[in-house]
């Protein structure tokens, strides 16, 4: 069964059914989480959220990489990526909706 993208938007109107903000209020709650969020990671710091899992940077370095297509041999510059890691708890949850 597929569902429709949780958006911003969709999280502001949850936050207005469930905690009796307003819309306006709502919305800026939302958007203040996600900017806590990115703030904690763009700084380096692990995120943790409760039942739900964990988010973190993770720092790959330069590489040698191939052109699947034409088997070229291609430079990767060193990075950094965003990794996340589901709860258990939020895994039984996955594996228990059928």
């Amino acid at each position: 069964m597929q569902r429709e993208t949780i958006t911003r938007a969709y999280l502001s109107e949850a936050v207005y059914q469930e905690v009796g903000l307003s819309r306006l209020e709502s919305a800026a709650f939302v958007d203040e989480v996600f900017s806590e969020i990115s703030e904690a990671l763009i700084s380096g710091e692990a995120v943790k959220i409760s039942s739900f899992g964990s988010f973190g940077v993770r720092q790959k370095n330069k590489r040698i990489g191939r052109n699947p297509k034409t088997g070229e041999e291609v430079a990767i510059t060193a990075r950094k990526v965003l990794v996340f890691r589901a709860s258990s708890i939020l895994k039984q949850k996955m594996n228990s909706v059928e």
